[in-house]
């Protein structure tokens, strides 16, 4: 009896202790199930939740010109994804999607008995509400704990969404390699179309891919590819989605082979100017993930024509500056040994590559239509149309010239072309005036120190004497530009220049007639475009509109324009420089077959070179030069190094365009004067030219000259 009872204890003493470890572990149980539910995410964030949308920047033409992004991602309602790429999907991924309730508890057992057979894993057993679950909010990390905690989120997400819902997450979050998040930029970045365009074949591939988008890549691994889109095709005939026939065809479509098709670095100099201006406005994050349109006053045919141009003709200036410099290490070798001196260094056969910026602008709008910062992006982001600060030489002197214009000059005031000496005072420049040759300026200056005494040069060393501020401007003699700032004052000067455009800090001396002081490429464009429009200065600018990712418009801009000169003065400045295309420095631009202005520019140290210049419908600013500020050489000027490619480039952004020509305002005039004189013309004048006036202001006496009797120097016209 009493054993029967110590047997019976010890049983009731044995179900308690099991009892109450499985009371333990259901307790431990529920406190873990409790912490993993208490940090599981909250599924109500989904709600609000917009995935990193790409953001595209379009130009006028709303053609794509690159994307901003950190995930290349558009997002797709569930009705415009093809059915195939749906099937394709279910059947790779879930076929069970539409019957299950988050989790697929035969698909984990059958999974994990082929893996064990195999050895490795051959095959998955998570749902797609896992697996989006796992990619909304979880690490790629693979642990117990995140397992558990996406099953249970995967149970959360079917009780609170639909079906269709959730799929539409899926197709619209999956990675599938390339940058490319979801099904529109898989289609996008693999076959160059929209996903509802695809057929069997192309559905078939995606549909293989998020499981390794590596692996399976038809850019990196065709032939893997092509094995990985025929076994999801056979599960697609498996589960009844197509035919035999169909997956046959379908297997029969080549695999793209290619390399990833990457957006053109068409204007990236454009969109990196782009990005300075809107990222204080709206943030990194919203610029690369936020799906806006950005639409642009670019033109991308013009563009590509830029960028194409200037490179063709930059690499050769590259050749010819090397055989240039090889050149004169063989004279120079040559005279160490007839002089048996030391041998000169041996000139690098690797020399830096010259650089060079372009900006078109619609000259009645300020609207930018091409900008090229340099030569190669990648190597440096530097923007020489915006960033760099040059002397624009000559191409400074329209805004000396127009300050005649506005007050009491005309294109036929004689202004002398000769040589002149200047003295510092200690709080200015003085003009010696007893001073009017070579010799009694020399003899003025000896007594000053150097940096007390300026004697400006003509850029060919040559002097013609009086002549017209038409033939000064035309031919860009220097000293004719240097006594009409000493007449006016350098103030005056500086203040034409700010009103036409300029904004770069100048200082108010009288070597800024020969353009001394520094400008970027871009407001010097702009402030040319004040003589083309009319004396209205247009404000440069490159964004038409802003748009968020629902179409709604976040910035929209129109052209902002000041009055900076009366009409009658524009037009004066549009008929000189166009005087300079006609018989001066800029003769190259003939070429353009149309009403043409502009100016030429090479700064006294052959640094710089420039062409600035303007048709009725665009305005265009080149510049060349090395970025360390190095000598360009002895043998390159503007018009024969920067003015070619400017009219090549300005042909091609003309082609189809109907030839206008400029406006003349009222109060305009012409009379044909006598080019060296500038007295109404007689028939025995050897250079007439027409010229603009302002009413009243034409000349009215005729030429008393008996040119038949006076020869002048024939003046060069290259500078």
């Amino acid at each position: 009896m009493l054993d029967r009872l110590s047997a019976y204890l010890t049983t009731i003493e044995r179900r308690f202790a099991l009892g109450a470890v499985i009371l333990a572990g259901w307790l431990l149980g529920m406190v873990i199930l409790h912490q993993l539910l208490t940090d599981l995410p909250d599924i109500d964030t989904l709600q609000h939740y917009t995935p990193p949308l790409v953001t595209r920047i379009y130009d006028r033409n709303n053609e794509l010109i690159t994307e901003l992004f950190t995930e290349r991602r558009t997002v797709l309602p569930l009705s415009e994804i093809p059915v195939n790429l749906q099937n394709a999907f279910m059947a790779t991924e879930d076929q069970y999607f539409f019957q299950h309730w988050g989790i697929n508890l035969k698909g984990i057992a059958r999974a994990t008995i082929a893996n064990l057979r195999h050895g490795r894993v051959v095959e998955g057993g998570s749902t797609i509400t896992q697996q989006l679950s796992k990619v909304l909010f979880f690490s790629q990390k693979k642990t117990l704990t995140r397992k558990i905690r996406e099953l249970l989120l995967a149970i959360e997400l079917e009780r609170n969404y639909s079906k269709e819902e959730i799929f539409q997450m899926y197709m619209n979050q999956i990675y599938f390699g390339h940058g490319a998040y979801g099904v529109e930029a898989a289609a996008r970045t693999l076959f160059g179309k929209h996903a509802k365009e695809l057929n069997l074949a192309e559905c078939a591939l995606l549909g293989g891919l998020p499981r390794s988008p590596k692996t399976y890549s038809p850019f990196l691994n065709p032939e893997n590819a092509r094995r990985r889109r025929a076994w999801v095709l056979s599960r697609m005939r498996k589960s009844g989605y197509i035919t035999v026939r169909e997956e046959s065809e379908a297997n029969q479509t080549p695999i793209r082979a290619d390399k990833a098709p990457l957006v053109p670095p068409v204007g990236a100099y454009f969109v990196e100017y782009l990005r300075q201006i809107l990222d204080p406005k709206y943030g990194d994050n919203a610029l690369y993930q936020g799906g806006y349109s950005i639409y642009t006053t670019l033109d991308l045919k013009m563009q590509k024509a830029a960028e194409e141009v200037m490179e063709k003709d930059l690499t050769g200036f590259d050749v010819d500056r090397q055989k240039e410099l090889q050149q004169a290490y063989k004279e120079a070798l040559k005279a160490a040994k007839k002089s048996k001196s030391h041998l000169p260094i041996l000139v690098s056969s690797s020399t830096a590559k010259v650089q060079g910026s372009l900006v078109a602008l619609d000259p009645r709008t300020g609207e930018i239509r091409a900008l090229v910062g340099g030569r190669e992006f990648k190597e440096s982001q530097f923007n020489r149309v915006t960033q760099a600060q040059r002397q624009p030489g000559s191409a400074f002197k329209p805004f000396v010239w127009a300050a005649a214009m506005d007050d009491d000059m005309t294109e036929a005031t004689i202004v002398d072309d000769d040589k002149v000496g200047f003295y510092n005072d200690g709080s200015d420049w003085k003009l010696l005036d007893s001073a009017t040759d070579s010799y009694s300026i020399a003899l003025a200056t000896a007594p000053f120190p150097p940096d007390q005494a300026w004697v400006p040069q003509n850029w060919d060393f040559k002097y013609f004497g009086p002549v017209t501020l038409r033939t000064g401007i035309a031919l860009s003699r220097n000293l004719v530009s240097i006594r009409l700032t000493d007449h006016f004052g350098p103030k005056k000067i500086m203040e034409y220049a700010q009103r036409c455009g300029i904004k770069s800090p100048l200082t108010p001396v009288l070597s800024m007639a020969l353009g001394t002081e520094q400008v970027n490429l871009l407001e010097l464009t702009g402030a040319y475009c004040t003589f083309a429009n009319g004396g209205i200065r247009p404000e440069p600018y490159g964004i038409r509109r802003i748009e968020d990712k629902d179409g709604k418009v976040l910035e929209e801009n129109s052209p902002q324009s000041t009055v900076a000169l009366s009409a009658q003065t524009a037009y004066l400045m549009v008929d000189l420089l166009r005087a300079v295309v006609t018989s001066g420095t800029g003769r190259r631009a003939l070429d353009l077959d149309r009403p043409v202005g502009g100016k030429t520019g090479t700064n006294q140290d052959l640094k710089d070179l420039w062409f600035v210049g303007f048709t009725p419908n665009l305005a265009c600013g080149a510049w060349m030069g090395y970025d360390d500020f190095t000598s360009m050489g002895k043998h390159f000027t503007a018009a024969s190094k920067v003015l070619p490619w400017w009219t090549d480039f300005m042909k091609k952004a003309h082609a189809g365009l109907p030839v206008k020509n400029f406006q003349v305002p009222p109060d305009i005039v012409f009379a044909k004067i006598d080019a060296e004189t500038g007295y109404l013309a007689l028939p025995t004048c050897p250079k007439v030219t027409l010229a603009a006036f302002k009413k009243g202001t034409d000349p009215k006496e005729l030429c008393p000259v008996d040119h038949l009797s006076q020869q002048k120097p024939e003046a060069e016209t290259e500078e």
